[in-house]
Formats: C-alpha cells, structure tokens, sequence
C-alpha cells in the first residue's frame, strides 16, 4: 500500500479521507488533473482544463482497453460519447486529445466537459467542509479555514499556497497514490480482467515484436517454409506474415509467445480487437502453437521465448485440453467486456 507523504501544517487525513468509500473514479482523475497541471505551471487552474484532462487520462483506459468503471460513471459514459461527436480515434495522443477538448466548439461536448462542475470540484473537498452543499462549500473554501486544497470559483480553482508547495514537492507519490487507489476501484469492478495496472496509462509506443519475429517464428518459418493462415487458408512465407495477438492485445496486455501466431497481414488489419470464434479457429491455433513449440524446443531448447509458456505448462507438456481451458475464459470475459466478435473470415 502507498502512503500519502505527512505534513506539519495541512491536515493530509482530509486528503486520504477523499479516497474512501467511492463510488465512480471522478475523485482519482480530478486528482490526477490537478497534479498535472499544477505542475505545468497553470495558476489558477482553469475548470475546462481540468475536466478536458480528466477525460484525457480516462481515454485509453475506456476506450482501448475497454475497463468498465460502473454502470454510473459519467466520466466513463463522457469519454465513449466524446469519441464519436469529437471523430476521434481510441489512440489519439494524449496532449492532442487535451487541446481538442480545452478548445472544441461542440456544443454538446462543451455541455458533457461543463456537466462535471455540477458534482466534482466541491464533493471532492467534504472531507474539509462536512454536511455543507455546494454553495456553502464554495464560500467556506474562498476564506480557507479548514486549510482546503483549492479556493472554488466560477471558472477556475486556486491552490492554498502550503498545497501548492505540498502537491509539488510530493507529485510523484501522490500520483502513485493515486493510481494505486484508481487500480483498487476498477480491480473490483473487473474481477476477472487480467493486469489493471497496466491499463490505466497509454504506453509510450507498443513494444516491437521483431525479436518473437525473428528468434522464435523465424525457426519455425525455416523448418516448415510456410504456415497456413488459420483464418484464410492462405500460405503464409517468412517474409510476408503479420504476427496477431490471437486474443486481443488491448485484453491481454501482454504479448507473451502462447498468445502470438502468424496469420495474413490484409486479414490483420481488418481483425483488429475482434475476438476470435473458437469453435472455428481453436484447433488451428493449437496446432499452430504445438508445432511452433516442438520445433523450436527441438532446435533450440535454451530459446528465451519458450518460457512464456511455464505460465500455462509448468511442465512443458502441451496439452489440448489444458490450452483450451486456458484460453477459453479469456475469451468469453473479454466478449463480456465489450470486445466485438469476428464474424467474417475467408474461411
């Protein structure tokens, strides 16, 4: 568990009070914009900003990754609707994203970044201002005697200056914090979804898969010349192959070798994060992967990429059944998650 960093002068179990029994994540990315923007420099910090952040920090998360946040989460419902008034796309960098949102003259995009100042500024601060509604919150935070983190104002909020100091000072840990907490709430709401941790930031670049390409499929392609597509039929040669997660990587996160398997590259591209059938496709992926992992155990056992595999055969028997039962779940809770299921092939 993270610990929020102390302090002599601010009263820090307001801060972590914020963070107890909540119900939707607007707490975590109103948090999160704060910290952001506070430590670019923006002073006071203006309210469209803030809202536009928040739904920047959440994009990748609803829209890649696809973690639900609760039947009830506005940010949630905000991002999936901005994505189509904006004509955005799942990947958008994140500072264009920003930019777009801060300046947009959609209407109801305005509306959506506008409706988050009915709840968020002040509901984030009753731990310092209990049993008071938002116009008497708003007031009490202008004079600060509860030493609140913000003065509140029409458009804008304006940092206490010992938080300022405080959010600056300690901004990696808080951000830790608050991502860990963030990690908690949504593990809870997506119990059977693997790696929340992982999805909560878009990654810099997704990792290359040249290395599997060429240390372990490269053995393959040599000792077979070729590889049937399990979804065209098509044969596929070594230097004209794409490698597909065949459950998608937005699900997995990983892109572990048990996951990988070459299929057409025009196919690729039209698959996407649709999930495979697996009455129509299993048996030809298993095979696929067993004749993958006995080629390439026979030729080179010290292969790195082989023990990607412990996790699903700890004793390196490649079983059917075992896969099977392995990928299966995965599959179908993906599906639950809202993952589209492939419905064309050249099969």
């Amino acid at each position: 568990m993270i610990q929020l960093p102390g302090s002599n002068s601010l009263p820090i179990q307001n801060l972590a009070a914020v963070f107890r029994n909540t119900s939707a994540t607007y707490k975590f990315y109103w948090f999160l914009a704060i910290l952001e923007l506070n430590e670019e420099g923006q002073h006071p910090i203006a309210k469209r900003d803030l809202f536009a952040r928040m739904i920047a920090n959440a994009w990748y998360t609803v829209n890649y990754f696809r973690l639900s946040f609760g039947r009830q989460d506005l940010i949630q419902d905000a991002v999936k609707e901005i994505l189509v008034l904006e004509r955005l796309t799942v990947d958008v960098n994140k500072d264009v994203l920003f930019e777009r949102l801060r300046s947009t003259q959609n209407k109801r995009v305005v509306e959506i970044l506008k409706h988050f100042d009915k709840n968020v500024p002040h509901w984030f601060q009753s731990p310092w201002f209990p049993k008071m509604e938002r116009r008497a919150i708003y007031e009490a935070s202008q004079v600060n005697e509860s030493r609140a983190p913000y003065a509140l104002h029409t458009n804008h909020i304006t940092l206490h200056p010992d938080w300022n100091e405080y959010l600056n000072t300690h901004s990696g840990i808080l951000k830790a914090f608050c991502y860990w907490e963030l990690c908690l709430f949504l593990q809870a709401r997506n119990p059977n979804v693997p790696d929340i941790a992982n999805k909560l930031i878009k990654p810099a670049i997704r990792n290359s898969l040249s290395a599997q390409r060429n240390n372990y499929w490269g053995l393959v392609f040599r000792e077979l010349g070729s590889i049937e597509c399990l979804f065209t039929k098509e044969k596929l040669l070594v230097d004209r192959y794409a490698l597909d997660h065949f459950i998608p990587h937005a699900f997995v996160s990983h892109d572990l070798m048990w996951n990988l398997v070459p299929i057409n590259p025009i196919f690729n591209s039209r698959k996407g994060d649709l999930l495979p059938d697996l009455e129509k496709h299993f048996d030809g992926f298993y095979q696929i992967q067993k004749d993958a992992f006995d080629i390439v155990r026979h030729h080179a056992p010290n292969n790195k990429w082989l023990q990607d595999y412990l996790t699903l055969f700890p004793d390196y028997e490649f079983g059917y059944k075992k896969f099977r039962e392995s990928v299966q779940p995965l599959v179908v809770i993906a599906g639950n998650n809202g993952f589209g299921r492939l419905k064309w092939d050249a099969a």
